[in-house]
């Protein structure tokens, strides 16, 4: 077997996907909390520098210019609303630290990969009702899908890895047992 395919090259592997996919996480959850900060700086940009994009994609511009304004309404007039994206922030930085056990032991803790994958699969139903329910533009709805669409393929990669890693590492007597 070569060095590559070793339990110490896939556990580096292992790792290192764990951390892209756990950074993605932390850094989608906080940018959750400044939302209308960031939604005024963006707004602004398609009147600005990105003023390009806001006219090759009218509805986009149209949409973020709506969306900023429900938020600037929400935070003058009811900023107890906006709590709730500060909860969805929280929900992201704790997933993140679930995947610490899947770093530590990525045999052992392999249900946290495969809890992250159904997490990503659940965001394609969750969007399908809750956006129309909303008022969500579907051409959103397909772009939050999108994320458990990318967000689970780091994932399976990963669940493959600790797969391999299981099989070079797990004692032959161990796997037998398991079998009977």
């Amino acid at each position: 077997m070569s060095d590559s395919n070793g339990p110490r090259a896939l556990r580096a592997r292992i790792r290192v996907w764990l951390i892209v996919f756990v950074v993605c996480l932390v850094l989608s959850g906080i940018t959750a909390f400044p939302l209308v900060t960031e939604l005024r700086l963006l707004d602004s940009s398609l009147d600005g520098w990105a003023t390009p994009v806001a006219q090759a994609l009218p509805g986009l511009a149209e949409w973020i210019d709506r969306v900023r304004g429900g938020l600037e309404t929400a935070d003058a007039q009811a900023p107890y609303l906006l709590y709730g994206t500060d909860w969805l922030a929280f929900a992201h930085l704790v997933i993140a630290v679930a995947f610490y056990g899947a770093y530590r032991d990525p045999v052992r803790n392999i249900w946290v990969v495969e809890f992250g994958m159904i997490a990503c699969v659940g965001i394609i139903p969750l969007a399908l009702v809750c956006g129309p329910v909303r008022g969500i533009p579907f051409w959103w709805s397909v772009i939050d899908m999108s994320f458990g669409l990318i967000g689970i393929l780091p994932l399976l990669h990963v669940r493959r890895l600790i797969k391999r890693l299981e099989a070079v590492t797990v004692p032959a007597t161990t796997a037998t047992a398991a079998v009977d």
